[in-house]
C-alpha cells in the first residue's frame, strides 16, 4: 500500500540545490560550534625554547608571565586549504531555465508575456538577475581541477611509497611584484569571467605545492605535508610580515558597502591573454637544438645519461615590511638553539637570508620573504629532531634508558606544530625526509595560470627533490633546484670543515654517513655533520605565457629520466594531470631500481602554445622510445 496520495513527486533541480542549501548550513553550524570550543581553550602565543623541569612534563610552548597581558587568540586552528577560492557569476548558480514549470520572473502571471521581435531583443541573462552580473564566491577542490593541476604518484616496486605531496592555499601576505597600473583592480571592467578571489590579507590568494621524498619510513614526510606549510605562515606572522602590495592595495574592511561578490576582474578579451600568446617569440628547432640537454644513444647501445643542471640563477631577495627588530630577536633565538641542542655544524651556524647583525653595509635586505621561508624550514627541522630526541630508542635499549644521550641531540622539550599535534609515534624516527615546495603570488586578481597574469615564485627547496619550469618559447626546461650531494663543490666545501671524511659506494656516489644527501629534514644521527634543513631559495618572476607549466617531482623521476624527457611528456598531455600520470607511469616503466615516484603538474599561462617552441616534444621521442623497448626486454636482467 502506498503512502502518498497522488502521483509521485518528480525531483527537480530546485530541489537538488535545496538540499545542498541545507547540508551546507548544517555544515557551517557544525563548523562554528567546534571553533567557539577551540576558541574558550587557552592558546599560547611565543615560540621561545622552554627547558621543562620536570623530565615528565608534557612540551608545550613558553606562556606570558603576565596573563592579562597575553594577546587574544589570532586566529582559529584549522587545516590545510587544499582548495582555492574563486569568483563565479552568480548566474552559473541559476537552475537551467528550460526544465523550470513556471515563470522565471517576479511579475504576476497575468503581466506575463511569451517574447515576440516587435518586443525587442531577447534578455541573455534572466531578469532577476543584474545587470552588472555580481559574481559568487566559490571554493574549488584543487585536485579536482584537472586542467590546472595534476598529481600522480607510484611506490614502484618498494613495499611502500614515502613519497607525499601538497596542493592548495595558504595565508600569508603576498610577496609578488607590483602590476602595472594598467592592470590594477580599480581600473578593470567587469565581465563574466571566472577569477582569484582574495585571501585574508586582502591579497590575491598564493598558491603552495610541495613534494616531499622520506627515507627510513613516512615520519617526516608525513610531518612535512601536514605541518610545513603552517611553519611558513606562523613564520610570516612572528616576523610581522606586510604585503608587497599594500602601497598599492588600500586596506579593505568587510562591509554591507562592499560585498564580496561585486569583484572587478580581468577577462582573458580585455586582459589581452590571447594577445599575449600571439605575441610570444617562438623559437625554431635550429636555434634550440645545441641547448637542448637529451641523452644519446652510444654505438654500442647504451644511453649516455646527462646529469642534472644545476638550478638557474634567480632573482635577489626583496626587502619586506616587517617588524625588523623582531625578526633579528627570531634569528638570533633560533641560531642560538641550535647551537645548545645540536652542536657539532650549528656552532658556528649562519644561516642564508639570516641578517644576525644590524649592519648597514650588508648587502643583504634585513627581512625578506626568503628570511621568513628560512626560519620556517629550520624550525621544523628543529622541532622534529627535538621531539625524536626525547623518545625511546628501539635499536638501543641502554641509550634509551640514559638520563642524557650524550652523543646525540639534546632531548629537549620540542614545540607543538602548527597544527597542535605530536610529532611522529612512541620511538625514535632516525629517517629524514627531501623537500621542495613552490609558492605562487599574483599582484592582481587575475590567476597565475592566465595568460596576461604576471606572477612571483618563490622555490624552497632541500634534497634531492626537484622543481622545472618549461620555457614557452623555447621548450626548454629551467631547473629551480640543485640536488644537493656531498659530491657537488658547494655542498663538499660547507661540509669538509665537520665530516671527516666521505664513503664512496659501489656505485660511486659519495655519501656522509650512509646518506646520499647532504640536506635533509630528520636524519637526526648525522645533524651534528651539517645535515641541515637549510634551504636553497630561488626567486623568479613570471612573466606573461613566458612558462608553459611547473613540474615538482621525487627522486624517482628526475634520477631515472633528464629534464627534457620530463617536459617533453607533458607537453603531448592534454591536461596536466594526464601529465603527471604520464611522466609518473613511463618512470615506473624504464626504472631500474623501482623507487618511488611522485610528479605534480602545474599550468602556467603559456599552456595553450606548449608544444610548439624549440624541437616541440619530439626531440626526446627516440630516447624514450629506446627506453621503453630496452625496459620490455627480457633479457635486460641478465646482461
Amino acid at each position: 500500500m502506498g503512502l502518498g496520495c497522488g502521483p509521485p513527486k518528480r525531483w527537480s533541480l530546485n530541489d537538488t540545490y535545496g538540499f545542498i542549501a541545507t547540508f551546507f548550513d548544517a555544515q557551517t553550524r557544525t563548523y562554528n560550534y567546534r571553533a567557539a570550543s577551540r576558541c574558550i581553550r587557552p592558546q599560547p602565543q611565543s615560540r621561545s625554547f622552554s627547558v621543562a623541569q620536570d623530565s615528565n612534563t608534557s612540551s608545550s610552548r613558553t606562556e606570558p608571565q603576565n596573563p592579562k597581558a597575553a594577546p587574544p587568540p589570532s586566529h582559529v586552528q584549522r587545516g590545510f586549504h587544499t582548495y582555492f577560492v574563486t569568483h563565479l557569476p552568480s548566474s552559473s548558480l541559476h537552475p537551467d531555465s528550460r526544465i523550470q514549470t513556471g515563470p522565471h520572473h517576479g511579475l504576476p502571471r497575468a503581466a506575463a508575456a511569451p517574447h515576440n521581435a516587435v518586443s525587442g531583443a531577447a534578455p541573455v541573462s534572466p531578469p532577476h538577475l543584474p545587470p552588472n552580473r555580481d559574481l559568487t564566491v566559490v571554493r574549488i577542490p584543487l585536485r579536482s581541477a584537472k586542467h590546472h593541476f595534476g598529481v600522480a604518484e607510484s611506490r614502484g616496486s618498494r613495499p611502500y611509497n614515502e613519497d607525499t605531496n601538497q596542493a592548495g592555499t595558504i595565508d600569508m601576505p603576498a610577496f609578488a611584484k607590483r602590476a602595472p597600473i594598467s592592470l590594477v583592480r580599480s581600473t578593470m571592467n567587469k565581465t563574466g569571467e571566472g577569477t582569484s578571489a582574495d585571501s585574508a590579507y586582502g591579497d590575491p590568494q598564493i598558491f603552495y605545492f610541495g613534494v616531499f621524498d622520506g627515507h627510513g619510513g613516512t615520519q617526516c614526510s608525513d610531518f612535512l605535508r601536514d605541518e610545513l606549510h603552517g611553519y611558513i605562515e606562523e613564520a610570516a606572522q612572528e616576523f610581522e610580515l606586510k604585503s608587497s602590495l599594500r602601497a598599492l592595495r588600500k586596506e579593505r574592511r568587510p562591509d554591507a558597502e562592499s560585498p564580496v561578490g561585486s569583484t572587478d576582474i580581468l577577462s582573458d578579451t580585455e586582459a589581452g591573454g590571447k594577445k599575449k600568446l600571439d605575441q610570444l617569440d617562438i623559437k625554431g628547432s635550429e636555434a634550440v637544438a645545441a641547448k637542448a640537454n637529451i641523452p644519446e644513444i652510444s654505438k654500442h647501445g647504451a644511453i649516455q645519461e646527462v646529469g642534472n643542471p644545476d638550478a638557474v640563477e634567480g632573482a635577489r631577495p626583496v626587502p619586506a615590511k616587517a617588524s625588523q627588530s623582531k625578526a633579528l630577536r627570531l634569528q638570533k633565538e633560533l641560531v642560538e638553539e641550535y647551537k645548545k641542542t645540536i652542536g657539532g655544524y650549528f656552532r658556528r651556524f649562519h644561516p642564508p637570508y639570516f641578517n644576525l647583525k644590524q649592519d648597514p653595509d650588508t648587502p643583504e635586505p634585513p627581512v625578506s620573504v626568503e628570511s621568513v621561508l628560512t626560519y620556517a624550514f629550520l624550525r621544523a627541522d628543529l622541532d622534529f629532531v627535538g621531539a625524536q630526541a626525547r623518545k625511546p630508542d628501539p635499536d638501543d635499549p641502554y641509550v634509551a634508558d640514559n638520563a642524557l644521550n650524550l652523543d646525540e641531540v639534546l632531548g629537549k622539550p620540542h614545540h607543538l606544530p602548527p597544527s597542535g599535534q605530536g610529532i611522529g609515534g612512541r620511538t625514535r624516527f632516525k629517517g629524514g625526509s627531501t623537500a621542495s615546495v613552490a609558492l605562487i603570488s599574483t599582484p592582481t586578481p587575475a590567476p597565475f595560470w592566465h595568460p596576461a597574469a604576471s606572477s612571483t615564485l618563490l622555490v624552497g627547496h632541500v634534497g634531492d627533490t626537484r622543481i622545472l619550469l618549461c620555457e614557452t618559447a623555447t621548450g626548454l626546461p629551467h631547473p629551480l633546484t640543485s640536488d644537493h650531494r656531498p659530491s657537488s663543490p658547494s655542498e663538499s666545501h660547507r661540509l669538509r670543515r665537520f665530516a671527516a671524511s666521505f664513503v664512496t659506494d659501489s656505485f660511486g656516489e659519495e655519501r656522509i654517513q650512509g646518506l646520499a644527501n647532504s640536506r635533509a629534514f630528520g636524519d637526526m644521527g648525522s645533524k651534528r655533520l651539517g645535515v641541515s634543513a637549510e634551504p636553497e631559495l630561488t626567486r623568479t618572476e613570471l612573466g606573461p605565457a613566458q612558462y608553459s607549466f611547473l613540474v615538482l617531482m621525487s627522486d624517482g623521476v628526475s634520477g631515472t629520466l633528464s629534464d627534457q624527457e620530463i617536459v617533453d611528456i607533458v607537453k603531448e598531455a592534454k591536461t596536466p594531470e594526464q601529465g603527471a600520470k604520464d611522466v609518473v607511469a613511463y618512470a615506473t616503466e624504464v626504472s631500474s631500481d623501482g623507487d618511488n615516484a611522485t610528479c605534480l603538474v602545474v599550468r602556467l599561462g603559456g599552456w595553450e602554445r606548449r608544444s610548439e617552441g624549440g624541437l616541440g616534444s619530439l626531440g626526446t621521442k627516440e630516447i624514450r622510445d629506446f627506453r621503453r623497448n630496452e625496459a620490455l626486454d627480457p633479457r635486460r636482467d641478465i646482461r
